[in-house]
């Protein structure tokens, strides 16, 4: 069975040898890698080393951490296992118990936009969007600043 370690804090010069090379001292290190950005190629700061031998893996952990590496100071710890990431519409999930279900019509999809029978009604009818002019203020009595 292996361990997986997370590595934080690295600086952005350090490179998957690198972080192998720091770790071998503690037993087989079966994986080095440092995660970088998808668009910009650029490390993010962290990285994961997998050790073949889990006590190699806690004795690693327990001497590296907080210690200095390439100019700054790493954390090591043991690596969780990544949730999975949520998909479906936006406001994801059922709803909650007691509510009725979501409808997700016409204006609640994406940004933007909105039902325009729906804000019409809100509105009292007015095909403005609630939006007054100046004159409407008080029933279109204009107010004056003395």
């Amino acid at each position: 069975m292996s361990k997986k370690l997370f590595v934080g804090g690295l600086s952005w010069g350090t490179t998957d040898d690198r972080l192998r090379e720091a770790f071998t001292r503690f037993g087989e290190v079966v994986e080095a890698k440092i995660i970088t950005d998808r668009e910009t190629g650029r490390s993010r700061g962290f990285g994961f080393v997998t050790f073949a031998d889990p006590t190699a893996g806690d004795a690693a952990m327990s001497a590296l951490d907080g210690q200095d590496l390439d100019g700054r100071t790493i954390r090591v710890n043991e690596a969780q296992n990544q949730q999975p990431r949520r998909s479906g519409p936006p406001g994801g999930g059922p709803p909650r118990a007691g509510e009725p279900p979501r409808d997700l019509g016409a204006g609640e999809r994406g940004r933007g936009g909105g039902d325009r029978d729906r804000d019409r009604d809100r509105d009292g009818g007015r095909d403005d969007g609630g939006r007054r002019g100046r004159g409407e203020r008080d029933g279109g009595r204009r107010q004056r600043g003395y």
